[in-house]
């Protein structure tokens, strides 16, 4: 049995972590935290996510003592902002923890992209080396080992998992970048309320054209330049992505479904469509990925969906934490 802490457990991410370590045969939450200075601080988690009731009535406390909350956890996952993770990973690591950080402050490992996408300086640059980039379906053998999993974020899973068969079987024509359109529900902003997340003020809207962090974060696991244009939808959870690429010449139908059933059969969280492509609704509450394509000619169009807080945060965390210690990929996840 492995004991382990949640960091930022009040967010949606951090709650839908509690529930699938609550029901995991191998996994014991010893605590649960939040910064000190949070409103959440003294509360029930099933107070703050009722439908944890019955479920998950731990009490959510104040971090105060990294070293001290430590004590006897062999795993920690941080659910908490870039620049927390950032100062709370090397602390835990310290501690001897297994840290799985489900912000972006160890996923790239040019520390320049923190200064321009993120707004601050690295100060781990020994850390950005050694930690793992958790694309589960893609890490295996690497997460096996990791003692510092950056859990990739939302947008890039969906992004990556549909995109990585095609370039790694050299299907796309490299002239033509592939173009990621994608639409995130409001729960993607977090859980704290602001007008710009506001159901009363979302309709449907592109943002940060050209400039939003999780395009260099593709691009970088990818090794291929993309357009990436993130938009922001009126429903609370998941994401869909349509992605344009052009095909290689000679490439046809066939290599392209060749190259998702060869690189996603034995993938449990990963399914693919042989006709049609996926909706939303197909995995909204899910820990799935679903991934569809249409081709003509050199075109192809790739559709992938996920739910943002699941396959795009907690659900995934728990799929590297299963592959890190030798557990069934999927335990507790269905």
């Amino acid at each position: 049995m492995l004991n382990t802490l949640i960091v930022g457990a009040t967010g949606y991410a951090g709650a839908e972590l509690a529930a699938y370590l609550n029901r995991h045969p191998h996994m014991n939450i010893t605590g649960l935290t939040v910064s000190a200075q949070s409103a959440d601080a003294g509360k029930l988690l099933s107070d703050l996510h009722p439908q944890l009731k019955g479920i998950v009535d731990l009490p959510v406390l104040p971090l105060t003592d990294v070293a001290e909350a430590a004590k006897g956890v062999d795993v920690v996952f941080l659910a908490t902002a870039h620049e927390v993770s950032h100062d709370l990973a090397p602390q835990f690591l310290a501690a001897g923890c297994v840290v799985f950080d489900l912000s972006g402050a160890f996923r790239v490992s040019k520390p320049e992209f923190y200064t321009e996408f993120y707004g601050f300086e690295h100060q781990h640059l020994d850390l950005l080396d050694k930690a793992v980039y958790g694309l589960a379906e893609w890490q295996a053998d690497k997460l096996k080992d990791a003692q510092l999993i950056a859990v990739p974020g939302c947008y890039p899973t969906a992004s990556q998992l549909a995109l990585k068969p095609l370039i790694e079987n050299g299907l796309l024509n490299d002239s033509q970048w592939p173009v990621i359109n994608a639409t995130s529900g409001v729960s993607g902003a977090g859980r704290k309320a602001t007008l710009g997340n506001s159901f009363c003020e979302v309709s449907l809207q592109p943002y940060k054209l050209f400039s939003h962090r999780h395009q260099p974060e593709i691009a970088e696991h990818l090794g291929v330049p993309v357009i990436f244009t993130p938009h922001l939808g009126n429903f609370p959870r998941g994401i869909l992505a349509t992605i344009t690429c052009r095909l290689s010449a000679g490439v046809t139908e066939q290599d392209v479904a060749e190259a998702f059933h060869n690189a996603y059969h034995d993938k449990p969280l990963v399914r693919l469509y042989t006709k049609g492509v996926p909706a939303l609704k197909d995995v909204v509450g899910l820990p799935f990925c679903d991934i569809g394509f249409a081709v003509k000619g050199e075109h192809l169009i790739v559709v992938a969906t996920e739910d943002n807080v699941l396959k795009g945060a907690s659900a995934q965390a728990v799929q590297c934490m299963n592959i890190r210690f030798g557990f069934p990929e999927t335990q507790s996840l269905l």
